[in-house]
């Protein structure tokens, strides 16, 4: 460690604390996963938002979670950010390099339950862990490796990948998938033992009242007639950015597209407007609040947490009627295109425009309320882990526990 100068007092000072936070007699819970970045979305979301409602509603829980960083740090907030290495053109992300030394940190914080948010060093770090101090770990599925593997490098990369995403999620005690989408394609590989629990959104952070349209026309220098298209999110290729471009090329006036961090990079297009990345979650959704539409054109998207938060803002939502998007949106908030040509995409959007949008706004903003909350989210989640860790203290609320 002494090759790198301050590592060892880095480490030191990292696990001093742990320690210390290992003495609390409450049931650990640890989040652990490597889909954790400073411009990184939805699964960064899902697990502050665990956090924060944890420590409101289940204070007999104590909550770490351990995400890979620049430096070994952990401070008062219970985020332990471990040393690992930026993966080349990987937006922020970083790989880190030993599942055993992984599995060590969080075998040292005496987890009573971790979830494993990736199928990566995290993910296997978790599992050894579990084996070491013999707790229960639960695999939860943000994503579909093999399916990216064959869109990145061809069809060839599918089976390999699969293979191994089936063999490390068929290890967890229980996995949790966030769509009947992901939930099929873990069945289709040969992984039993599923729960299927969507995610939530934060429906006051994401809300009506932030939109502000004539500040946003102004912003972009349109005039009032214009019909503005949101897309906010990672400029991947999964989330087929081109078909989005060429859709409202095809529709021209006066539509107009708007890539909230999704144009990073990208050449100047007709009736395209690229904004920066935003990282406070308030300043994206007023910007998603003042457009007329949310549009994403992934067609295997897991879930789509961001498309929840277009509904809360009270914007209705053109998706494809296929994967993660396809369950949470229908003709009641929205309009589904029947694949992601650009021609049928294109053809979704006028369809939308041709209702009423501003209803199917507000009906947007009512059903994510009723069925996607948080605390609802959180609730059933928690009698999973109460069911997989034997730990009652998981279901317990804020109230019961006090008397106790």
């Amino acid at each position: 460690m002494r090759l790198f100068p301050g590592l060892d007092e880095e480490v030191a000072e990292t696990l001093r604390i742990l320690r210390s936070a290992s003495l609390d007699p409450r049931p650990r819970m640890i989040d652990t996963t490597m889909l954790y970045a400073p411009r990184s979305g939805g699964v960064k979301r899902y697990l502050l938002s665990k956090k924060s409602w944890l420590e409101s509603h289940r204070p007999g829980i104590a909550h770490s979670l351990v995400v890979p960083g620049a430096r070994h740090q952990a401070g008062p907030d219970g985020i332990v950010k471990l040393h690992a290495s930026k993966l080349p053109f990987g937006d922020g992300y970083r790989w880190p390099s030993s599942v055993k030394r992984w599995g060590a940190w969080l075998a040292s914080m005496k987890p009573s339950l971790i979830e494993a948010g990736d199928p990566y060093t995290p993910g296997q770090g978790a599992l050894e862990a579990g084996q070491r101090v013999g707790c229960p770990v639960v695999g939860f599925c943000h994503s579909d490796p093999a399916g990216l593997a064959a869109l990145h490098f061809g069809e060839w990369a599918k089976k390999p990948v699969e293979k191994r995403w089936a063999r490390l999620f068929g290890q967890f005690d229980r996995v949790i998938s966030p769509s009947q989408f992901i939930a099929q394609r873990l069945i289709e590989a040969g992984v039993g033992n599923i729960v299927v629990r969507p995610l939530g959104v934060e429906i006051d952070t994401f809300h009506p009242d932030r939109g502000d349209r004539p500040w946003l026309l102004k912003r972009l220098g349109l005039g009032a007639d214009a019909r503005l298209l949101c897309f906010a999110g990672r400029p991947a290729k999964e989330k087929n950015i081109d078909v989005l471009i060429e859709a409202v090329q095809k529709l021209g006036a006066p539509y107009h597209l708007i890539l909230v961090g999704a144009g990073t990079g990208m050449p100047p297009e007709d009736r395209v407007i690229a904004l920066p990345y935003e990282r406070d979650p308030k300043a994206v959704a007023r910007i998603i609040a003042s457009c007329d539409a949310f549009v994403h054109a992934n067609d295997k998207e897991p879930f789509g947490l961001i498309v929840l938060e277009a509904m809360a803002c009270g914007v209705p939502v053109v998706g494809v009627n296929s994967g993660g998007v396809a369950e949470t949106v229908d003709s009641s908030v929205g309009q589904l295109s029947v694949s992601a040509d650009p021609d049928d995409y294109a053809q979704a959007i006028e369809a939308l425009f041709d209702r009423d949008v501003q209803a199917l706004g507000q009906a947007a903003r009512l059903h994510t309320v009723e069925k996607f909350a948080w605390n609802r989210v959180f609730e059933d989640l928690c009698m999973i882990y109460a069911d997989v860790s034997g730990k009652p203290a998981f279901v317990q609320p804020r109230d019961d526990w006090a008397v106790h």
